[in-house]
């Protein structure tokens, strides 16, 4: 089980091997955290995702490309489940989250940094999405040593160190 880290900041200047982008299906850049890893950066990270992903990601798949100008080397893309548009099956949530650690055993990231998948614009409530975090990563077998679960604010932050508090 890779050791589960709750930060508050900003998942674009993570100091990690690879950090996840919560994308939605087209691999196009987007808001929320897609548009700010994006935007962060650069182009590298549009170019590669028109290349790799021509047909886009399906919803619970995941994938990489270059981490352009970011401090992260990869960006894992995940495409989360839209709560909000009703869909709302929790194993897609979860899926999420083991094929992102997947992926990153198959790159050889041993560092990670993952937002809460689904848990902005897309709607999933915030609670369930902390608990899909923590449990999926901290269930899933991988060679991944640290996962980051970055809060943009204090309270999730406080919400997600409570979860991981109470695996132990």
């Amino acid at each position: 089980m890779p050791e589960l880290i709750a930060v508050q900041g900003d998942m674009t200047v993570q100091d990690v091997d690879a950090v996840v982008n919560a994308a939605n299906s087209a691999m196009r850049g987007g808001g929320g955290v897609d548009g700010a890893i994006h935007r962060a950066g650069g182009p590298q990270i549009l170019r590669d995702c028109i290349a790799r992903f021509p047909d886009g990601l399906a919803t619970g798949d995941a994938g990489w490309t270059t981490g352009g100008d970011l401090p992260a080397r990869w960006v894992i893309h995940t495409v989360g489940p839209n709560f909000a548009a009703g869909q709302r099956d929790r194993s897609l949530l979860v899926a999420c989250y083991r094929r992102s650690l997947e992926v990153a055993d198959e790159l050889g990231a041993r560092t990670l940094a993952f937002p809460l998948i689904s848990a902005g614009i897309y709607g999933w409530p915030k609670d369930d999405a902390i608990r899909v975090a923590v449990e999926t990563i901290a269930g899933t077998a991988a060679r991944v040593d640290h996962v980051r679960i970055v809060g943009f604010d204090e309270r999730t932050h406080r919400a997600v160190q409570a979860v991981i508090d109470g695996l132990g």
